[in-house]
């Protein structure tokens, strides 16, 4: 199967389990729950494409936001996504380490002003980033 193929099936499994999540939430009844994580991921890309546009982030940090969201696009990952948990743990990590390397140089209040999810998502996103909410 060529790259574009791998692409398109990592995309294909990771976006099916997002909806599994939200769906699961929904028919639980925790429709905040999942009207948050159903905003999470694209609140990130949005925090990402801030972030990067923003001249107060160091150029190095930058290039390491450009290489998360690369790694994060590739369906080759240091642990394979298909083992359970595991497999999404290591982009988590891989993600919370990019976060925080590139947020040091502006601290807590650049990822607030950036942010445009709810507080909720932010603090998720702050215990992340700098290991506190």
């Amino acid at each position: 199967m060529s790259v574009l193929g791998w692409l398109l099936v990592g995309a294909g499994i990771t976006l099916f389990a997002y909806l599994a999540f939200i769906a699961v939430l929904l028919l639980s009844g925790r429709h905040t729950e999942a009207r948050a994580l159903a905003r999470f991921i694209p609140d990130c890309l949005v925090l990402l494409r801030r972030l990067i546009g923003d001249d107060r982030v160091p150029r190095r940090r930058k290039l390491v936001l450009l290489a998360l969201v690369a790694y994060l696009s590739v369906p080759i990952d240091l642990v394979p996504d298909f083992i359970p948990v595991v497999g999404q743990l290591d982009d988590v990590l891989v993600a919370a380490l990019a976060l925080r390397y590139a947020l040091r140089s502006g601290g807590p209040d650049l990822l607030r002003q950036h942010w445009p999810g709810p507080e909720r998502s932010l603090q998720a996103v702050m215990r992340f980033a700098y290991g506190r909410g």
